[in-house]
C-alpha cells in the first residue's frame, strides 16, 4: 500500500488547503486579479484630480479646473474664537425688549456653562446702515461699514459643534476631528499653483502664539505633504534657514542644485509612489527657488508711505495685523493660491468682558481687514481674489455671568455671521437670516459644508469631482454631506 505523503495528487491537494500552500496559489485566478488590483492601489497609484481619474505625480503645476472660475486666489481673515454676530454684523433689536428674560429650552440645551447663564442680553454696541445697499454693522466695524457696498454678509451660518476644537477642525476640514486634510490643502490639489517660486499655501499666523489646533488648522492631513500650508513669520526672517550660511559662486551653486536633482530622481525612481518622499522633494526644490523670490514678495518696506498708514502700520494696535494682511496682498499679487490670516489666540472667545474684548479685537482687525479690501480694488485684484472673514462659531444672545468681571457671551454654532468679497461674489448683499433673537439660522441656512462647496466653485472646483483615492475610498472636501454651493450669493 502506498503512502499518503508519496502520491503526488493528495500531496498536491493536501498543499492547497493549508495556509502556505493558499498564499502559494492565490496569484491565480480571481484572487490573483484582487490581489494585483489592491497592491496597485496601495504602492502604485497617484492622486486623482479629475472625476476621470487619470493618475499624476504630487506637485505645485498649475491645473486645469472642473469649470470657469470666478476667483483665481483666496484670503481667508481667520478670527479664531468666535465673534458675536448680535454684536457685529446680525442686529436684533427684540433683544432690547425682552431684556433679562430667560432664555428658551432649545438655547438652554446648547449652554456649555449653564451656572453661569443669564437672560437675554441685548447688544452694548449700535448699528447702522452703510452705503447704497443699507447693510447694517456695528459702530466697533467703522472700517468695514464703509465698504459695506463690496461685501456680502452671509448671516445664516451653522454649525453642530460647540467646542473650539471641534468646531475648528469642522470649519478648516469639514470634519470634527483631526487628520483630514484643510480646505486649503484641497485647493491646491486641485488647482496648483501660478508662482512655482513661491508656496502655493501660506499661513500668516500672529508672532503672539498658534490659534487652538495650532498647525493641524492648515495641515494636508491623508493628501501629500506638497500641499500643506506653509508658515509665513511676520516677523524677523519670514522663513527660518531661508538663505545658505556660506555664500558660494553662482556656477558652484547651480552644479550643487543639478546634482541634487538628479539624486532626488534616481532616489525616486527606486520608490514609486511615495507620496512623502515626492513632497519632500518637492520642497526642498521650492526652498531653492524661494531664495530669489521670497524675500522680494514679504518685503513691506517697498509699500508707499500711504498704503503703511492705510493698513495700519503706523499704530501699535493694527500694526502687526496690518502688516500680515498686506503681505497677503502681495502675495496672491505673485500668484499664491492662498493666503490666510490668523490673530492671536482666542480674542473673539469673549465668555466674559464682552465691551472691552470685542473693542479690542475689532480695534486690531478692523482697519486691516478693510485696508485689503481697497487695495486689492484699486489694484484691480478683487474681481479675482475671494476674500472670507470669519470664525468656527458666533455667540449666544444671553449673557454669562462670571464670578467676576463683566458679562460676556458662551459659545453660539446655531446661527452665526460671515462676510465675503470679491472673487465672484454679489456686493453689497444679505443672505439669509436668524431668528428674531439671533440664536438659531432659521433662513436659507448655510451649513460649513454648503460654505466649502460654494468656496470650491468660485475657484472653479466642483466640490463633488475634487476627489482623492484612498484604500478604495473616493475622499471629498465635502465627504457624504449634502452640500449645495449658495448660488444665491455669486455675481
Amino acid at each position: 500500500m502506498k503512502s499518503l505523503y508519496k502520491d503526488p495528487s493528495l500531496s498536491r491537494k493536501s498543499s492547497l488547503l493549508n495556509r502556505r500552500g493558499f498564499f502559494s496559489r492565490v496569484g491565480d485566478g480571481l484572487h490573483g486579479a484582487a490581489l494585483v488590483y489592491l497592491l496597485s492601489n496601495d504602492l502604485f497609484s497617484m492622486d486623482l484630480v479629475q472625476s476621470g481619474g487619470s493618475g499624476k505625480i504630487a506637485d505645485l503645476k498649475s491645473r486645469k479646473p472642473h469649470l470657469e472660475p470666478k476667483a483665481k486666489s483666496i484670503i481667508q481673515l481667520f478670527m479664531n474664537g468666535g465673534p458675536s454676530q448680535v454684536d457685529l454684523l446680525d442686529p436684533k433689536p427684540a433683544l432690547e425688549k425682552y431684556a433679562g428674560q430667560s432664555p428658551s429650552r432649545d438655547l438652554i440645551s446648547e449652554i456649555r456653562a449653564v451656572r453661569e447663564a443669564g437672560g437675554l442680553m441685548p447688544s452694548p454696541f449700535k448699528f447702522s446702515k452703510h452705503g447704497e445697499s443699507g447693510i447694517e454693522i456695528s459702530e466697533i466695524m467703522p472700517h468695514l461699514a464703509s465698504q459695506a457696498d463690496d461685501i456680502t454678509v452671509i448671516r445664516s451660518m451653522f454649525t453642530p459643534h460647540m467646542a473650539h476644537e471641534s468646531s475648528l477642525f469642522t470649519m478648516h476640514s469639514g470634519r470634527m476631528f483631526p487628520g483630514r486634510p484643510s480646505l486649503g490643502a484641497w485647493i491646491v490639489y486641485g488647482l496648483g499653483s501660478e508662482n512655482q517660486d513661491l508656496p502655493a499655501y501660506v499661513v500668516l499666523d500672529d508672532p503672539k502664539g498658534l490659534p487652538i489646533n495650532d498647525i493641524q488648522n492648515w495641515q494636508a492631513g491623508y493628501l501629500p505633504g506638497v500641499y500643506q500650508g506653509t508658515r509665513v513669520r511676520s516677523t524677523g526672517s519670514p522663513l527660518l534657514n531661508l538663505n545658505p550660511k556660506e555664500k558660494w559662486p553662482n556656477p558652484v551653486a547651480k552644479l550643487s542644485e543639478s546634482l541634487l536633482r538628479q539624486l532626488d530622481q534616481s532616489h525616486l525612481k527606486k520608490h514609486p509612489g511615495e507620496a512623502e518622499l515626492e513632497a519632500r522633494i518637492s520642497g526642498y526644490e521650492l526652498a531653492a527657488r524661494m531664495q530669489l523670490t521670497a524675500s522680494d514678495a514679504l518685503d513691506v518696506s517697498k509699500e508707499s508711505a500711504a498704503t503703511k498708514e492705510m493698513y495700519g502700520l503706523n499704530q501699535e494696535q493694527t500694526a502687526s495685523y496690518g502688516k500680515r494682511c498686506l503681505m497677503a496682498r502681495r502675495l496672491v499679487e505673485r500668484g499664491v493660491r492662498l493666503v490666510q490670516v490668523y490673530i492671536e489666540g482666542q480674542i473673539w472667545d469673549n465668555h466674559t468682558s464682552i465691551t472691552k474684548g470685542l473693542n479690542y479685537a475689532c480695534g486690531k482687525t478692523d482697519q486691516p481687514a478693510a485696508a485689503l479690501l481697497v487695495d486689492l480694488k484699486q489694484r484691480g485684484l478683487l474681481d479675482d481674489t475671494l476674500v472670507v472673514w470669519g470664525g468656527e462659531f458666533g455667540r449666544q444672545p444671553i449673557a454669562q455671568k462670571p464670578v467676576t468681571g463683566e458679562v460676556g457671551r458662551d459659545h453660539g454654532p446655531s446661527g452665526f455671521s460671515v462676510w465675503l468679497a470679491g472673487g465672484g461674489i454679489k456686493r453689497g448683499f444679505v443672505y439669509g437670516a436668524t431668528d428674531e433673537i439671533g440664536y438659531r439660522a432659521v433662513e436659507n441656512p448655510v451649513s460649513v459644508h454648503d460654505f466649502h462647496a460654494t468656496i470650491l466653485h468660485l475657484l472653479g472646483l466642483d466640490h463633488r469631482k475634487l476627489i482623492y483615492q484612498r484604500e478604495g475610498r473616493s475622499e471629498r472636501l465635502t465627504d457624504e454631506f449634502p452640500a449645495r454651493v449658495v448660488s444665491e450669493i455669486i455675481s
